[in-house]
């Protein structure tokens, strides 16, 4: 079986020009629904699930590979191998966008373009940075997930939705407990305590960053830092709320799309 059946790859749509999705911590490529159907009318629309995320996860995932994000966009970058589609718009969600962002730096040829939505470098406040997060929040985060990983995502998952969105809520609650729990710890982690700014700063493909008004995750800073770092980049701030607008604000992202990628 190949990286992308294994990560339960898919493939659809109408056109030629290839858009690849990745999806955040939490989710899977089912959170791209909503927005999938303009994409399949004019591009070839691919995504997958990162390993340890989605129905088939746990199979795909592996400790020593996926113990960094730079794992993960060696998995990207064997997906693209495996289907041989040329250069590919990238979208990526939250930290798939910088897992896209480790592989663009690795293989620029490989991609097109970047759409980050609701990305960050790092989550971790430094001294001359805000990612949002003190350590102390992420230890507490760690210890609530391994104490009690059911009690703990029944909280997560209204504040991550951010908005009083049932179905939503509902949504990102069935792709979060289709994780392993001690997969889901491992994941978050990884992300959490990552800092990918240096690599940030190495992007070279044109980028563009979309962020929602209001995000717990990722605070306009982090955002903005983000922009600044990206030579050439390019910036918006939609009228969603929540770290997931492909999901609750549809339209606000789809309109970006239409801007940056036509």
């Amino acid at each position: 079986m190949s990286l992308f059946e294994t990560l339960n790859g898919r493939v659809s749509g109408h056109g030629t020009v290839p858009v690849m999705l990745a999806h955040g911590f939490g989710s899977d490529q089912s959170s791209f629904d909503a927005i999938r159907p303009w994409l399949d009318a004019r591009f070839r629309t691919v995504s997958f699930d990162l390993a340890g995320a989605g129905p088939s996860g746990a199979a795909a995932y592996d400790p020593r590979r996926h113990g960094g994000l730079l794992g993960y966009a060696d998995d990207l970058l064997a997906v693209l191998e495996e289907l041989d589609c040329g250069p590919v718009i990238y979208v990526g969600h939250s930290v798939g966008a910088m897992i896209g962002a480790a592989a663009a730096v690795a293989r620029p040829e490989a991609f097109s373009r970047l759409v980050m939505i609701g990305a960050s470098a790092r989550y971790r406040n430094d001294s001359d940075y805000r990612g949002g997060f003190e350590q102390a929040e992420l230890d507490g985060l760690f210890a609530a997930m391994a104490g009690n990983f059911q009690a703990w995502g029944a909280g997560f998952a209204p504040g991550i939705v951010g908005v009083a969105d049932a179905p939503a809520i509902h949504e990102f609650s069935r792709t979060l407990f289709l994780m392993r729990p001690d997969i889901a710890l491992a994941m978050a982690r990884t992300i959490f305590q990552s800092d990918m700014r240096a690599i940030a700063a190495q992007v070279t493909v044109p980028t563009h960053i979309v962020q929602a008004k209001r995000d717990a995750a990722v605070p306009l800073e982090a955002a903005l830092w983000l922009h600044d770092a990206i030579a050439g980049s390019t910036f918006a701030v939609i009228d969603a709320e929540g770290h997931l607008p492909h999901v609750t604000g549809p339209a606000a992202v789809i309109a970006e799309l239409a801007a940056a990628i036509g």
